[in-house]
């Protein structure tokens, strides 16, 4: 996948996320799944069958609000002249924003990143979203670690966003024997059975572990010396499994800390990997910040103008941020103002500016001029200024520290 279909999807999942949260006041809330290819005027025909229909509904508040989205809706659906190649998707209904009383209509028209296949009208309390979710399901990519000596292996499992430790055994193995004479002989021939041994209880854990993951695109075997090449020389795991082995890894220990060293040396094998790309991205960063080089930036009016005037090469966000830029202009006078709130707070927020008058006029002619994913809006910033944007999770230290730090917002600048 591309970076810029990655974003894409990035984006169609935020939006989902988005109408997920929405819940009415009983089944008030229109889904609307328009296939392509579809006739305009059929679906309007359609809506305009239900909008009488909605006229039975015995609750007169729910009666009207079902009206309402239907006629916004039929307005809406007016203005294309076709369906879009991939259909259109409107959802839209009342939203309770806080008390009774306290709500307001919500429209989201757009086309889905994939094709809709059939035609939905859906009246609820709450958006149909199931159809949308299952093209924006975000298939995970699975990799196993094993890291071994003949004193222990340990097993574990890199999600697209996690690392995640699964089993640690050990051998009981003694040491190497140094002693001359024929006991000695004998010592290593016992030493080696029970290296054998070890060698087929680790494959019987290769097997119980990674046999019954989904989507497993890899194994890397890793560890110090040549035992991990002696292992695969003699191992009896699945053919299955074997198969997947991408590749061997020398690592100093077969702990925990041999399979994060174990990552660090597969990263040629594992560069699409997005647990590798995040560390990485942020790890640059940080790195910048460290040497101070002047490179590294953070805070979103610095960003901003770095954007603006394409001096950014990448810029950090993190998935969690969730701000809403808010322009708030007189209609009175010149002043306006605009704001970063966040987006569990935005319904308060514009009550309070409702009631607020403005700083250089006086008057109560507060309104909310525009308002904006952030994320998305530097984003799209970023696209255009032609820098190459990372979304970051919070599933790795290094995208923890961005968020907690960094507010979730940081930039590399190019050099020169």
């Amino acid at each position: 996948m591309s970076e810029s279909s990655e974003l894409a999807v990035f984006k169609f999942r935020r939006l989902l996320k988005r109408l997920a949260s929405k819940v009415g006041r009983g089944t008030e809330l229109i889904s609307l799944y328009v296939p392509p290819g579809k006739q305009v005027s059929d679906v309007i025909s359609y809506l305009r069958r239900e909008y009488g229909t909605a006229a039975n509904i015995k609750s007169k508040t729910t009666r009207k609000n079902v009206q309402d989205a239907l006629s916004s809706v039929i307005q809406r659906v007016k203005l294309f002249k076709r369906v879009p190649e991939n259909g259109l998707c409107v959802f839209c209904g009342m939203i309770p924003q806080g008390p009774p009383g306290s709500e307001r209509m919500e429209m989201y028209v757009f086309t889905p990143i994939e094709p809709v296949s059939s035609f939905i009208y859906r009246c609820d309390d709450h958006f149909l979203l199931s159809p949308l979710q299952e093209i924006a399901k975000e298939e995970e990519e699975n990799y196993g670690i094993v890291v071994l000596d003949t004193q222990a292996a340990a097993f574990a499992l890199l999600r697209k966003k996690r690392l995640e430790m699964i089993e640690t055994i050990t051998s009981g193995i003694a040491g190497k024997h140094r002693a001359g004479g024929q006991s000695a002989q004998r010592f290593e021939r016992l030493r080696k059975m029970e290296v054998l041994n070890f060698f087929r209880r680790i494959s019987k854990y290769i097997d119980k572990i990674y046999l019954k993951v989904p989507n497993l695109q890899g194994l890397i075997i890793g560890g110090p010396g040549p035992t991990k090449n002696d292992f695969l020389g003699k191992s009896s795991f699945n053919y299955r499994l074997r198969e997947k082995v991408i590749g061997t890894v020398d690592t100093g220990y077969a702990d925990e800390e041999g399979v994060k060293e174990a990552i660090e040396q597969s990263r040629g094998i594992l560069e699409n990997m997005r647990y590798v790309r995040e560390r990485e991205a942020v790890q640059r960063f940080l790195g910048e910040i460290g040497r101070d080089t002047g490179l590294a930036i953070y805070g979103e009016d610095v960003i901003r103008e770095g954007l603006k005037r394409r001096r950014v090469k990448t810029l950090l966000l993190s998935e969690d941020l969730n701000l809403v830029r808010v322009k708030v202009r007189c209609s009175q006078c010149d002043f306006s103002e605009v704001k970063d709130v966040e987006g569990s707070k935005l319904f308060q927020f514009e009550q309070s500016v409702e009631s607020e008058r403005c700083p250089v006029c006086q008057s109560d002619s507060l309104k909310i001029a525009k308002e904006e994913d952030l994320v998305e809006d530097l984003m799209e910033l970023g696209e255009k200024s032609g820098a190459d944007v990372k979304i970051i999770s919070t599933q790795t230290e290094e995208g923890v520290m961005l968020k907690k730090s960094f507010s979730g917002l940081a930039a590399i600048l190019k050099t020169g």
